[in-house]
């Protein structure tokens, strides 16, 4: 009977599986945090090779299913339009008002509602209260200046088979300043296809066509639109009145039976919800050997439109029109010796594969690995850097998918038999698009809208790359528990070495050895020790002063974010000064706080005081672990990239004291290894290299720095975040760490 309540007993007190494999990792720390990380950049750089076809995952789209219908007559009007505005342009007579009045005539003619949209604007701003909101072109107050009115002309075809609650969005930008070529071309295209909608049977949804004014930024047109597209005014406070600026009165200059056939001024006019945006351009260069477009998808804060939106242009482009699709890729890395041999190793591993299981779909050519790799560093990079790509991402920032499509000619001085061919193609590329678009029942939702591209036609998506992710970060936790274990170990043993010689170590830590008395004097008679409850211990006085320290200087980080809204207030302050402002300040307050806030309660032992050390890189570890985590839900691609630089340097965080007392090899080379990810961690040192290896090293200056952070906090970018909370701590606390009692 004694023994089965033995063995019941033995049973109940055997830790579960989870348990145990997550103390046998704990144990076996330092091996399996070089796997897993090792395992983590394999796997990012094994993402070409597992990216995935693109396809349709909504069936109501059908992309291409209906003959086009766009003629030659369309193109006829489209071309008039091009030498008009042209002929307008050479004019010196010709005026901004005119080109925006000629655009708004077409308009009419078609029989569309015609409205002028005046706004100013942008004054770009480091603002932290505003950080997290989309950026806004800010309401127009009584005191403006007149001289840097914009104003968008908008036309909006309403559906005769729809009910006024959707709608789909065309946007070509245009400088009414100096309507260039490319800009006279782009019209035309919209206009072909805004021509042609008009006179359709199947339209469901209605259109509207904006020509944004770009002469002030295209972003800044179009967000001022959407924003009181999605606001209204009332009373007209807020908007622009005609007495403010006489000079918009004169925009208009139309009769009065064409003002009563739709044309408004002073109104908005407004359709349904957006099921979709495009924003179409003409490049300033052709290229030689075929039509070609480019499509920019990133949207503030790594947001991407869904997949569905991309593959529907891109497969209507090679398979209807054939035109050659192309999406950014990093040029850099096409030359790249080390890329051009691990596409070889691929490319060998994938044959020898293919011999052991024919059916086994690994490896790709070396060639294609290596653009597949240039995209996906592009798409990563785009994403993580949060500033959008083209005047599409201000529709993202309203959950309206939108890309943007720039179409190059085979020749940019084309003549008008190409001119024709090329306008031909480029609207009914527009006009399939919007085919599908008008097909949809509900919004985009059925295909991914977490991807990484590595193609226009092959693309990695969450599931796949959140892998690479995962084992970056995995060692953090694992090394951060082996930490605080083995501090607790040694700890307990060195309280439990010297029971005797409490009287001394009283001396010494009077708080520590009260707790350690109480609780060894306590029970003697029975060899158990327990502690009193609310006594401090050593161990928890320890992790109180590491978790004060850290804390202290993730305060200290946000404060250094804030910086730069009150630098940003001295007059006259180049981007170098302002940089060297920003450090000496920093410096100083990290100082400052540090003394004040960061003071031990009181003196311990030496002895044990040199693991203090491991407590304080526990807490560094889990901090950045937590910080990387949820970076990676504001902005995927900043935290993976992120974690490549964090995660190493926290791992190897040793103090260089103890490395060169050891004087061993290993010692001597994690010393060095520490020093160089100390000088690479540091962000303006990091940017430096990075963009000195995409760039070249001698277009480099000071104040670089600094107009790239100050472009990240204008366009609200998480990424400025992640720098200032997440990295710059991290990297303080390494180096604290490195430095501990040096």
């Amino acid at each position: 009977m004694a023994e089965a309540e033995t063995d019941t007993n033995a049973s109940k007190s055997k830790p579960r599986p989870i348990v145990r494999l997550g103390i046998f990792l704990i144990s076996h720390s330092f091996f399996f945090s070089v796997v897993f990380f090792t395992a983590g950049v394999l796997a990012l750089l094994l993402l070409p090779v597992l990216a995935k076809n693109t396809y349709i995952s909504e069936n109501s789209l059908m992309p291409g299913s209906v003959a086009p219908m766009l003629s030659n007559q369309e193109i006829a009007e489209a071309n008039r339009l091009i030498d008009d505005l042209t002929a307008l342009n050479s004019n010196p007579v010709g005026s901004v008002i005119g080109s925006r009045r000629l655009v708004a005539q077409y308009m009419l003619n078609l029989g569309a509602e015609v409205s002028f949209h005046k706004f100013h604007p942008q004054l770009n701003q480091f603002h932290p209260l505003r950080f997290f909101s989309s950026p806004d072109s800010g309401r127009i107050k009584q005191n403006v200046s007149c001289a840097l009115l914009g104003v968008n002309t908008v036309g909006i075809i309403r559906a005769p088979r729809g009910d006024g609650k959707e709608a789909i969005v065309l946007v070509t930008p245009f400088n009414s300043a100096e309507v260039t070529k490319n800009e006279a071309v782009s019209l035309g295209i919209a206009y072909s296809v805004f021509s042609l909608l008009t006179r359709v049977p199947w339209l469901a949804k209605d259109v509207i066509w904006l020509v944004a004014d770009s002469q002030f930024g295209e972003y800044a047109a179009v967000s001022a639109w959407l924003r009181d597209y999605h606001t209204p005014v009332f009373s007209g406070r807020g908007t622009i009145d005609a007495e403010m600026c006489p000079e918009s009165s004169n925009l208009h200059g139309l009769d009065e039976d064409q003002f009563t056939k739709g044309m408004t001024y002073d109104g908005f006019k407004r359709a349904g919800t957006m099921a979709a945006a495009l924003v179409m351009k003409v490049g300033d260069r052709g290229y030689q050997y075929e039509d070609s477009l480019s499509i920019y998808a990133e949207a503030s804060n790594g947001q991407m439109p869904n997949l569905d939106l991309i593959n529907t242009v891109n497969y209507l482009a090679v398979h209807r029109q054939g035109l050659r699709v192309k999406v950014e890729k990093l040029l850099s890395l096409l030359n790249m010796r080390w890329l051009q041999r691990l596409g070889e190793m691929f490319e060998l591993l994938g044959q020898y594969a293919r011999i052991v299981n024919p059916q086994l779909k690994f490896g790709i050519p070396a060639a294609e690995y290596i653009e597949g790799s240039a995209t996906l560093a592009s798409s990563l990079y785009y994403q993580a850097l949060g500033v959008p790509t083209g005047p599409h991402g201000a529709f993202r920032d309203y959950q309206v998918d939108a890309i943007t499509v720039e179409f190059f000619p085979r020749d940019y001085n084309m003549g008008n038999k190409r001119q024709n061919d090329f306008l031909l193609r480029s609207g009914r590329l527009i006009e399939g698009v919007v085919q599908s678009v008008n097909n949809l029942l509900e919004k985009f939702h059925q295909s991914f809208f977490l991807y990484l591209l590595t193609s226009p036609s092959k693309f990695v998506s969450v599931g796949v790359y959140m892998i690479a992710f995962a084992l970056l970060v995995a060692p953090l936790p694992m090394v951060a528990a082996s930490l605080f274990v083995n501090a607790s170990e040694s700890e307990d043993s060195l309280n439990t070495e010297k029971p005797d010689s409490l009287a001394s170590a009283a001396d010494s830590a009077p708080l520590v050895t009260a707790c350690e008395s109480s609780s060894l004097l306590g029970d003697a008679n029975s060899g158990s020790s327990t502690t009193p409850a609310g006594c401090i211990t050593l161990n928890s006085w320890k992790w109180i002063n590491a978790a004060k320290k850290s804390f202290v200087v993730y305060l200290w980080s946000f404060v250094v974010s804030v910086l730069p809204y009150f630098i940003c207030q001295i007059p006259n302050c180049t981007p170098s000064t302002s940089l060297i402002i920003w450090v000496l300040l920093s410096v100083l307050s990290l100082v400052v706080m540090y003394m004040i806030l960061a003071s031990s309660f009181s003196e311990v032992n030496d002895s044990l005081s040199r693991k203090e050390w491991a407590i304080l890189k526990s807490v560094t570890l889990s901090a950045a672990f937590i910080g990387l985590c949820l970076m990676s839900i504001i902005n995927f691609a900043t935290a993976e990239i992120g974690g490549l630089l964090i995660v190493p340097m926290c791992l190897m965080a040793h103090p260089l004291k103890l490395d060169i007392e050891t004087r061993s090899m290993k010692a001597m080379s994690r010393a060095a290894c520490n020093l160089i990810l100390g000088i690479v961690g540091f962000p303006p040192v990091t940017f430096i290299l990075l963009k000195g290896a995409l760039e070249g090293f001698s277009s480099i200056s000071v104040g670089d720095f600094w107009s790239w952070v100050e472009s990240l906090w204008v366009w609200n970018s998480a990424t400025y975040l992640y720098i200032g909370v997440v990295h710059l701590p991290s990297w303080v606390l390494c180096i604290h760490i490195l430095i501990h009692h040096c």
